[in-house]
């Protein structure tokens, strides 16, 4: 796994302290992009919280998962959220260390005392004694909550610094990118009132020791979710129940459940991705859970087809200059705006998502924009498949044909054809998984050189100008 590390400076540590209109909460921030440039310490909301307690019990349940690893619970170093502001709300996000749950809190206006926040994306620094600040919260007194340093504060900083060095590993940014994938192919699954909310998720198990529980079904039956042996239609998969456990900050709070995921047909026995989301006032705290405990986001595969396309590559570029931070992107928008269809458009923020800066919310069906501190290129550098496609087809290992291509790779030959859109191969990793974690690299490597072919193609015979 490749690490690198990134340097997190703050002015101060962040803390729950005593003012002279009730307790604050200050956040500080550190590195973040906003509409004006990189600012070392943005500022993006000064004002009250409408329901400060549950505010609270959301940022500690994002803290939970960036400090947890569900395959291996050994403690590790605690990671900071990052938030962004998007004009009309405050996204926390985190990824837990294993890659397998993505968590995010969305504070929308209601919850923000109707103040509009800042634009842009950076760390906040959540510390060991800020989490038992939080913890030891209690009622719903008036909240005043501050994201980083207002301008007067800036002016009479004394110099000191508090710095964190974090590891950063490629699988992570990956995550990022497929968890976005997956659940922009989510629908609305089930609903369940808060009553039966607090019921449901209360008997879900809450181990989380090396043997992973593996993945559950559930059915809606009238008001709740019942059990059931196997998935049948109408199911959701509910893959590894011990890691809703960081939903528990915030049931008290809770004003319903919503369960999002891909259509099961019945009978399919492999496990999905799900998300599950906890409407609370003013906001809504998610947690999208990978297939399978043991199986992060980083290896799910849904971008490479982005990644492989230098269309996408061209596209990303121009669609990147005309987001500024929206709270909902609407790819139709785009693409009146920048001349693409609508598919491209598409394209395009999936490859965007690989750096980071592109997130999925299911509560909106629409893409969000944020800015990751990533190369833009990194994801594409370090995913092995297409690392290994673009081996393949720099050594000329393809074979274009009729019925489709075959790939030399080692001492054997697979054959990859095409049904119903998709590339299928004889190699034994479509044979495990069946396309549902991405294209081989052998499909990869035979989708790349045809498009080369095809580019090749038409710079050699050139469509004519007017139609005559």
């Amino acid at each position: 796994m490749t690490r690198s590390m990134q340097a997190l400076a703050y002015a101060r540590p962040s803390t729950l302290e005593s003012s002279a209109d009730g307790p604050l909460l200050g956040l500080e921030t550190s590195g973040g992009l906003t509409p004006v440039g990189a600012q070392a310490h943005p500022h993006f909301f000064s004002g009250f919280l409408t329901s400060p307690h549950t505010a609270a019990r959301g940022l500690l349940a994002v803290a939970d998962v960036a400090a947890a690893r569900y395959v291996d619970p050994t403690p590790r170093p605690l990671l900071d959220p990052v938030v962004t502001g998007n004009g009309d709300r405050l996204r926390f996000e985190s990824f837990s260390g294993c890659c397998g749950v993505y968590a995010r809190l969305d504070v929308l206006s209601a919850g923000l005392d109707g103040r509009e926040t800042g634009r842009g994306t950076t760390n906040v620094d959540v510390n060991n004694p800020l989490r038992d600040a939080l913890s030891r919260m209690t009622g719903d007194s008036p909240l005043h909550l501050r994201v980083g340093p207002e301008e007067l504060a800036v002016t009479t900083l004394d110099g000191s610094v508090v710095e964190k060095k974090v590891p950063l590993p490629d699988r992570w940014l990956r995550g990022f990118a497929e968890a976005q994938v997956a659940t922009a192919g989510f629908d609305l699954r089930a609903e369940l009132s808060a009553t039966e909310a607090v019921r449901f998720l209360r008997s879900l198990p809450t181990s989380t020791g090396r043997a992973s529980l593996g993945a559950k079904w559930v059915v809606p039956a009238g008001k709740t979710l019942r059990p059931t042996t196997r998935p049948v239609a109408g199911a959701v998969c509910l893959p590894g129940p011990e890691r809703l456990t960081a939903l528990r900050r915030v049931l008290r709070h809770a004003i319903a459940l919503r369960v999002y995921g891909p259509a099961t047909p019945g009978g399919s026995n492999s496990p999905t991705s799900t998300a599950w989301e906890v409407v609370l006032p003013g906001m809504r705290l998610t947690l999208t859970l990978s297939p399978d405990t043991r199986r992060g986001f980083s290896g799910e595969g849904g971008v490479l087809e982005a990644l492989a396309t230098e269309e996408a590559a061209q596209d990303a570029e121009l669609i990147s200059v005309l987001l500024a931070w929206e709270p909902t992107i609407d790819p139709a928008d785009l693409a009146s705006r920048s001349g693409l269809s609508v598919a491209r458009v598409r394209a395009a923020l999936v490859r965007l998502g690989t750096a980071g800066r592109v997130g999925y919310d299911v509560a909106d069906a629409a893409y969000f924009h944020r800015e990751l501190p990533y190369d833009a290129d990194r994801a594409e550098r370090h995913n092995p498949r297409l690392v290994a496609a673009r081996k393949l087809v720099s050594s000329r290992a393809v074979a274009l044909h009729a019925e489709g291509a075959s790939v030399t790779s080692g001492e054997r030959v697979y054959q990859v054809r095409e049904e119903d859109g998709r590339l299928r191969c004889t190699c034994a990793w479509w044979s495990d998984h069946l396309g549902q974690r991405g294209p081989c690299k052998h499909a990869l490597a035979v989708r790349i050189t045809r498009r080369e072919a095809t580019v090749s193609a038409t710079a050699d015979h050139p469509v004519s100008g007017a139609a005559r």
